[in-house]
């Protein structure tokens, strides 16, 4: 998931920047004389025109760009889609044009708009409406880890769910060891994965559920309670797990794997 994680990051750097970039060119088509003002200010004359011959085309860039920046959203920030799409696209029906309505759709179009030989609305209009558009890539990026974050919990949450119902099955045909070792992985899993989120580090290499039970303790993620229920699930996998051990009982199993149910529910 990291590697995935920085190639999306990466990917929506690129995007933010080719919107700066797209963002200063509508500017600069819109207002030359205002634009080249304000930053020669900023970079100095012989900067400004080597900034200037590195600026897109508005109308022939931006919609290449707005395919992949609405892909991203659609993936990162799905609520958001509908707000995104709404500045590209003019509403309908639109009895007149004014510069409240005017879209950037308009200004790829070259859409000007008099009114008794004054102008109206015309492609300056849809400067706004990018900074919105690149307003919400840029919130994008802001969710894109508790985004994976939230995947990432969802995938495993159905893994663990499917895992669980297989440990209920064994139980059930009777193959009682093989149902309480199910559980017991699938709570060293969990309780890895609780001590990963809090920075709480087990002192063993290759920790056991006991061990990445106290480490939690420990570090005042779980209560004692808690700590109490998991060390006796944790025993009954312990019979399980050893054939020199007596068989675990039925009861025994059912406990296993309603706690385990528990604690994957209960504990993060």
């Amino acid at each position: 998931m990291s590697a995935k994680k920085d190639k999306f990051s990466t990917e929506l750097d690129v995007l933010i920047d080719q919107g700066d970039d797209l963002y200063h060119a509508l500017q600069y088509e819109c207002r030359p004389e205002e634009f080249k003002k304000v930053y020669k200010q900023v970079v100095g004359e012989e900067s400004l025109n080597e900034f200037l011959k590195k600026l897109p085309n508005f109308k022939s860039s931006y919609q290449a760009w707005y395919s992949k920046a609405q892909a991203v959203i659609k993936q990162i920030l799905p609520d958001r889609v509908g707000d995104f799409n709404a500045y590209y696209e003019y509403p309908k029906p639109r009895k007149d044009i004014t510069f409240q309505n005017y879209m950037i759709k308009d200004a790829l179009q070259g859409l000007v708009i008099r009114s008794y030989g004054e102008v109206k609305a015309d492609d300056s209009a849809a400067i706004p409406e990018f900074a919105q558009q690149l307003n919400i890539l840029r919130a994008a990026k802001d969710a894109l880890e508790s985004r994976l974050m939230d995947i990432r919990s969802i995938l495993q949450a159905d893994l663990f769910d499917t895992e669980l119902e297989s440990a209920r099955s064994l139980a059930k045909a009777g193959y009682l060891r093989a149902a309480g070792a199910v559980c017991g992985v699938l709570i060293e899993k969990h309780l890895a994965e609780v001590c990963q989120t809090h920075g709480c580090s087990p002192k063993k290499k290759a920790p056991g559920i006991s061990d990445l039970n106290q480490a939690l303790k420990d570090n005042d993620t779980i209560t004692v309670p808690q700590w109490r229920f998991i060390q006796h699930l944790a025993d009954i996998r312990n019979l399980c797990d050893h054939a020199k051990e007596r068989d675990p009982t039925k009861d025994e199993i059912a406990d296993l794997t309603a706690g385990t149910e528990k604690v994957l529910k209960t504990v993060f």
